[in-house]
C-alpha cells in the first residue's frame, strides 16, 4: 500500500545555498508556492538573534556586504549560531519548509528527509542581473557579487570548517545561466521526489 502523498510531503524539507544574482530566493519562493512550503530565509536571522539576545548579529549578518561595519563579539556569534541550529531543527521537525542560506546545508546534513540544493550561476551573467535590477554599472554590481561570494565562503570556512563551493553538501546543484526558474523547481521537486523514495520504499510521484 502507497504511503500518502500528504504524509510524505509532510516530511520533507530543502535548504537551498544561493550566489547572489543566481535568483535562488525566487526559486525558493516558487518551490515554496507549488508544494506548499514555509519559505524561511532572513525572518530565522531575526527569529535566532532575538533567541540568542543578541540582535546586533542579526544585522551584521544581512550585512554581507560590509556596509554597516558592525562586529559582533565572538560570544555573540556563537549564541546566534547556536540559536540558529535551535530553530532550524524546529524547522525541520514542523517539515513542509524551504530554508534559504544559514548554512542548512551543513547543520542539516545528516537528516535524511532533507534534500540540500545549491544554485549559481556565472559572475558576469549574476553581476549583469545585479546591474539590471538595481540599475548600477556592472562594475559595481560585480563589486558586489564578488563581496557577497567572498562573505558567503569565509563565514562557512570560519564557522563551519567547511568550503561553500564543497559539491558533497548538496544533493543537486543547478546552474541558472541557461535554465529558467520553472525549470530549476522542476528539477529540485524530482530530486525531493526520489529522494523521499529512496528512504521511503514505497513513496510514489510528488504531486502538490
Amino acid at each position: 500500500m502507497s504511503t500518502n502523498h500528504k504524509d510524505i510531503l509532510a516530511k520533507g524539507t530543502i535548504t537551498i545555498s544561493r550566489q547572489l544574482g543566481s535568483r535562488g530566493l525566487e526559486i525558493a519562493h516558487a518551490l515554496g508556492s507549488l508544494l506548499g512550503y514555509r519559505v524561511v530565509s532572513r525572518d530565522l536571522i531575526n527569529q535566532a538573534a532575538m533567541r540568542s539576545g543578541n540582535p546586533e548579529v542579526a544585522l551584521a549578518i544581512i550585512d554581507e556586504l560590509g556596509l554597516l561595519g558592525i562586529c559582533p563579539s565572538p560570544q555573540a556569534c556563537q549564541a546566534y549560531r547556536q540559536a540558529v541550529k535551535q530553530v532550524m531543527e524546529e524547522l525541520l521537525h514542523d517539515g513542509q519548509v524551504v530554508i534559504v542560506g544559514r548554512a542548512g546545508q551543513v547543520i542539516l546534513c545528516e537528516q535524511l528527509h532533507v534534500l540540500h540544493v545549491r544554485i549559481i550561476a556565472p559572475q558576469a551573467e549574476r553581476a549583469r542581473r545585479i546591474a539590471s535590477e538595481q540599475n548600477i554599472s556592472i562594475e559595481n554590481a560585480l563589486a558586489q557579487v564578488q563581496a557577497s561570494d567572498r562573505y558567503r565562503r569565509n563565514y562557512l570556512k570560519r564557522y563551519y570548517q567547511v568550503n561553500w563551493d564543497d559539491p558533497n553538501l548538496y544533493d543537486v546543484t543547478l546552474n541558472t545561466a541557461h535554465l529558467s526558474n520553472q525549470a530549476a523547481v522542476a528539477v529540485i521537486q524530482q530530486a525531493l521526489t526520489w529522494k523521499l523514495k529512496n528512504i521511503t520504499p514505497d513513496v510514489e510521484e510528488l504531486h502538490p
